[in-house]
């Protein structure tokens, strides 16, 4: 943000300097795109500007395909372009904790109506229900549009327990990036991340060293980076990732309302962490 509007310059060098940095996809307007306080129209402005500084460099991922309306986001899904979008990201249900069988139900919904694959996104702190191994296993079996899950829940145990049931081929992506390395430990695909805004070159590093079973060098980089990771959400994501861009020198710590920029104290933190890492490259 810049001035209350989206800031596309900033973004331009954002998307130009993870895919230098070799991150494998792009999540367009997932949470820390701040797809929440855009509207409609700048949603779809943010992903049509990433389509088109992207060109066909690496697959996109369109995140903001969550609603507590089935029948909402149903018709979303009916109306939305997907040119250009791989697959897309979508949460369960918010504020409402619907059962299991309610998460369920949506889910297939959704695959009837949305032409392109899906990874469904367990994120319990945002939404304040979560989808059970059960429900993520049964939902990536009864339908092959289901490609993969974030899990942000930071529980290795549920994370480890979908890797044990889900088919072969559905991807489990770490949702939570301070426990990436232990659940790709564990049988983990990978990531879709917060820090690799800021680092995609050295998260990038500890992803696939973690896939190629070098734990060593992972281990390394995972504590290197372990220091930063607090701060990033100190204020709230995606405020902390903003103020790192920001030092970086990558757009600014802007934000909208109800989002308010990272306390003094906090940016003072994240600096010194980030000095630290930086002294460790």
């Amino acid at each position: 943000m810049q001035n209350g509007k989206v800031d596309y310059n900033a973004l331009e060098q954002l998307i130009n300097h993870v895919i230098e940095g070799g991150v494998d996809y792009l999540v367009s307007l997932g949470t820390t795109g701040e797809a929440v306080t855009l509207y409609t129209e700048e949603c779809r402005e943010v992903l049509d500007f990433t389509i088109k500084i992207n060109a066909g460099r690496l697959p996109i991922v369109a995140g903001h395909f969550g609603s507590n309306r089935t029948d909402y986001l149903v018709g979303r899904i009916h109306q939305f372009n997907f040119e250009g979008v791989d697959a897309v990201l979508s949460s369960s249900p918010s504020y409402i904790k619907p059962t299991q069988e309610g998460i369920f139900q949506h889910y297939m919904k959704i695959a009837d109506a949305c032409p392109k694959p899906i990874i469904l996104y367990n994120v319990p702190g945002r939404t304040a229900s979560t989808m059970s191994p059960e429900t993520v296993v049964r939902i990536a079996k009864a339908n092959d549009k289901f490609i993969g899950v974030k899990d942000a829940t930071g529980d290795l145990v549920q994370g480890a327990q979908v890797i044990k049931d889900a088919p072969e081929n559905f991807l489990v992506l770490s949702g939570d990036d301070p426990t990436a390395l232990p659940l790709i430990a564990c049988g983990a695909h990978g990531v879709i991340s917060v820090i690799a805004n800021a680092y995609p070159g050295p998260f990038s590093d500890l992803i696939r060293k973690s896939i190629n079973g070098d734990f060593a060098t992972a281990k390394k980089i995972h504590l290197d980076l372990l220091n930063i990771h607090p701060w990033l959400y100190a204020d709230g994501n995606p405020v902390g990732i903003k103020a790192a861009l920001e030092i970086l020198g990558i757009g600014t710590r802007e934000v909208r309302l109800p989002l308010s920029p990272i306390q003094e104290q906090n940016l003072a933190g994240l600096k010194a962490a980030m000095e630290s890492f930086h002294s460790t490259i």
